[in-house]
């Protein structure tokens, strides 16, 4: 028997896309001489061509990437199909021209723009044998144009391909400031219910206009006068879900170690223990 190893698809922008196939499900896949691979898509807002080393940048190190580079495949020669973060991630998953959708950036609590009907990347992948995952900012709207933060929230990532996510729901510059892991905010407290508005105040929370004494970091426009939160004012008025609200200097960390979760978990089994049963 040839033991096959796990295979994931992960994106990372603030998002991971991951995946594990077959070859750990069924014990057809693990005779077959055919492997299948790992793919992991590092996605970034508003990295460009200069902002790594090894394409000789000279402000920032980034050895982990260079590596990357270093034992594999350096393009210098590439293209995007938008220059915003909602059109992009819209290609990358449909591989349909965004603006031929009239798909932009989504602003306030926008549904989901992606038709749960719709053929994605990830939901190829899982027709291949892969277990998917998304894991950071999402910004693609979010159940049908009404969200209850308290409640299950649907659809989403697990509607168009994805077995697992922990996302940010829209950006991080904009309430609410809280993770959704599958369907719901991690952390959510029935007892503080989340409450969101963009259209005007609500809750206690102190502003960036009128406190701006609380600020550690200063906006640049009167769009990002909102809650503060963390010390950073944001877009649009939040109250409650105290416990749920994320720490802007754990982002990083958090999202890689969720990444390193999914990937340790799918690839934990042997196949032995994986036959005939579904993943997890």
């Amino acid at each position: 028997m040839v033991r096959k190893k796990a295979v994931w698809l992960v994106i990372i922008s603030l998002t991971y896309l991951i995946s594990v196939p077959d070859c750990l499900i069924h014990k057809r896949s693990m005779d077959s001489p055919r492997t299948k691979s790992n793919i992991i898509i590092f996605y970034a807002d508003d990295i460009g061509y200069g902002d790594v080393g090894c394409y000789s940048t000279k402000g920032v190190q980034t050895p982990n990437i260079d590596e990357l580079a270093k034992n594999g495949i350096r393009f210098t020669n590439a293209h995007s199909s938008a220059a915003t973060c909602t059109p992009f991630r819209y290609f990358l998953l449909t591989g349909s021209y965004a603006f031929r959708k009239n798909v932009r950036v989504l602003s306030r609590e926008a549904p989901l723009i992606i038709s749960t009907h719709t053929q994605t990347l990830p939901s190829v992948l899982q027709n291949a044998g892969y277990k998917t995952s998304v894991i950071g900012k999402w910004h693609l709207g979010l159940g049908d144009g009404t969200i209850d933060w308290n409640g299950f929230i649907s659809p989403g990532p697990l509607e168009i391909g994805f077995d697992y996510c922990f996302i940010i729901p829209a950006t991080g510059d904009r309430v609410p400031c809280v993770f959704v892991e599958n369907r719901r905010v991690v952390n959510a407290d029935h007892e503080d219910p989340i409450s969101v508005s963009y259209d005007e105040p609500i809750g206690n929370r102190p502003t960036g206009k009128s406190h701006p004494e609380l600020l550690k970091m200063k906006s640049s426009d009167t769009y990002h006068d909102p809650t503060i939160v963390n010390g950073v004012s944001r877009l649009g008025y939040m109250a409650g879900g105290e416990k749920a609200l994320w720490v802007d200097e754990d982002l990083p960390f958090l999202l890689s170690q969720k990444a390193r979760d999914f990937i340790e978990r799918n690839n934990r089994r042997r196949p032995h223990e994986i036959q005939g049963h579904q993943m997890e």
